[in-house]
């Protein structure tokens, strides 16, 4: 049976809720939802605005992302950030700058702020990660989350005395 029979000439009650108030009050609260849902994207997308500025501010291309030093910054956005192969060799061994899209999608943002924080093998300035606030690195992960997974892993730590298989830059011993 229907709520309201007009047709059958049903009139509601003053005193029973008319159905087209609830509905106008199922609209209104359906609108509330989307203007909090619509704050919640620009909230995320200026996170993403932000991470993306950090990231190129900070230099994490320079060396996460292949060729970008060489083609002086003009990389295609969808390149960033998936790690580079070219190995940099010291007395510490050869290290590989990751792939951060594929990093991060196993970590939600507390195991990111601790990554991120982590002492790393040289060349990896992890010392300036770990002045970063945390907002400023949770935005870093919004970018790389937003950017989403793409490319392979990059080669493994290769211990100091064993030579790399791929190319490498030698740093000099230390004085």
């Amino acid at each position: 049976m229907p709520l309201l029979n007009y047709a059958k000439g049903h009139k509601p009650a003053a005193d029973k809720p008319c159905a087209s108030a609830w509905l106008l009050a199922l609209a209104l609260t359906g609108s509330l939802g989307l203007d909090s849902a619509s704050a919640q994207t620009q909230t995320e997308q200026a996170a993403v605005e932000r991470g993306r500025y950090l990231v190129q501010a900070s230099g994490c291309n320079d060396c996460h992302t292949p060729g970008y030093p060489e083609a002086a910054g003009q990389v295609d956005e969808r390149l960033w950030l998936t790690g580079s192969p070219l190995g940099w060799r010291g007395p510490w061994g050869t290290t590989y700058a990751s792939n951060l899209r594929q990093v991060v999608q196993a970590l939600d943002e507390q195991q990111w702020l601790s990554h991120a924080r982590t002492p790393r093998r040289p060349p990896m300035p992890w010392f300036n990660l770990r002045t970063m606030s945390d907002a400023d690195l949770t935005a870093i992960y919004h970018y790389l989350r937003h950017l989403g997974a793409a490319g392979a892993a990059m080669p493994a730590y290769v211990p100091a005395g064993q030579e790399p298989s791929g190319p490498y830059v030698q740093f000099p011993s230390a004085p």
